[in-house]
């Protein structure tokens, strides 16, 4: 790109960064949100809580792979996070892809990465973190003329131009500068709490209209808006944006795109962008993240799940697969969030000796888990019962 051009890329070029105070619709779904997440935080022991961020972390790893047109079946991403790898070169790829998305997220969900998050620092600590665990052949992205392969480097900013559909992003040289202005437009502290929700689904798709990475922008955007959405009190380890976003592929692209375009005239904001493009966006960012928090509360209520729990193991008990006895220890587990071993005895009315066999099974299972041989366990949820546990969890069948 020429001086002259990259002289004229202003910061300028990416307003409005926000869409116009006092916008009733906007304010009342951040309003809706913030509602939302707390009545789902609130209905959930933090025991079952710290089990349920296992699994959708599995579930935002797999519905953010089919964005990018991966698809990675949840028992291979199982597989991947016992290190248990394909031999077929491209699966196993796609394993790898997964157990580093699912990684780097649960060290965003114990907020264990020492960086503010609103800032590029963070962008770019989410891209190195990410693709340094990438294996050689999901390191390179082809020019839009499939003439030449640029080879990704984890934690670079590219360094060229790039065309991503019809939108033609910044010169590699503007991108420090349009971060800087990122990171100061996002700045919780200078947000009032329903600008700050709003705030998350406007920088979305800014992020995503800098394109700071050769590759692997979406992927950083997404982790970027749940990490922002955690740092606000918002988001937790119990939903995920991406199943919504995934679900509704084409009018996310669609609405991504339409935010693109420069603004109409006069009465479309001041900004160089579209003002209703970026509300339209922000609307419906907003409405898939309180959709996303109301199902996951629906599946969670504890009445019903546990009503799909003793269904379930009532199955497994007839067919001798369990022993009697199995879901009073389950019930325990949800309504309790956890418990000692040596109370298996009271809760099942066994001796001992039977007592202890019936747990180990549902440990064996999978179906409690605990963080050491001898402690106490709490509710698991391996794959093979995702979808009686939790229907419609995933768009396939398990």
């Amino acid at each position: 790109m020429s001086s002259s051009i990259e002289f004229n890329e202003s910061v300028d070029l990416m307003e409005p960064m926000l869409p116009a105070e006092g916008s009733q619709l906007l304010e009342d779904l951040a309003t809706e949100l913030i509602a939302a997440s707390r009545a789902l935080n609130a209905m959930v022991r933090p025991s079952v809580a710290a089990s349920m961020g296992d699994l959708v972390r599995s579930m935002n790893c797999y519905y953010s792979n089919l964005i990018e047109g991966h698809h990675t079946h949840p028992r291979d991403i199982d597989r991947a996070l016992a290190n248990d790898f394909s031999s077929e070169p491209r699966k196993r790829s796609l394993q790898l892809e997964a157990k580093a998305h699912i990684e780097i997220q649960r060290i965003i969900d114990y907020g264990e990465a020492s960086i503010n998050v609103v800032t590029g620092d963070y962008l770019i600590w989410i891209h190195r973190e990410f693709c340094r665990r990438l294996p050689p052949d999901l390191l390179y992205v082809e020019n839009p003329q499939a003439t030449k392969r640029v080879e990704v480097k984890p934690g670079e900013l590219r360094t060229g131009d790039v065309i991503v559909g019809g939108h033609v992003p910044i010169s590699a040289k503007a991108i420090p500068r349009f971060l800087g202005r990122f990171e100061e437009a996002y700045k919780p502290e200078r947000l009032s709490k329903l600008q700050q929700v709003i705030a998350v689904a406007a920088s979305h798709h800014r992020l995503l209209w800098i394109h700071p990475f050769y590759d692997g922008n979406g992927r950083v955007t997404r982790l970027f808006s749940h990490a922002f959405l955690n740092k606000i009190g918002v988001g937790s380890s119990l939903w995920s944006v991406s199943r919504g976003l995934a679900r509704n592929i084409e009018k996310y692209r669609d609405l991504l795109m339409a935010a693109d375009r420069q603004r109409w005239n006069d009465l479309d904001g001041r900004g160089n962008l579209t003002a209703a493009g970026l509300q339209k966006f922000c609307q419906y960012f907003l409405e898939i993240c309180i959709d996303q928090v109301q199902f996951m509360r629906e599946l969670l209520e504890p009445s019903q799940l546990l009503n799909r729990i003793e269904l379930y193991v009532s199955e497994q008990v007839r067919a001798k697969h369990f022993l009697e006895g199995s879901f009073l220890l389950l019930k325990e587990a949800l309504l309790a969030g956890e418990f000692e071993r040596g109370k298996a005895p009271g809760i099942t009315g066994y001796k001992e000796r039977q007592a202890r066999t019936v747990l180990n099974s549902l440990v064996k299972a999978g179906l409690l888990v605990s963080d050491t041989p001898k402690g106490s366990v709490r509710l698991g949820f391996p794959t093979d019962v995702c979808d009686r546990y939790f229907p419609r969890l995933y768009t396939i069948g398990i």
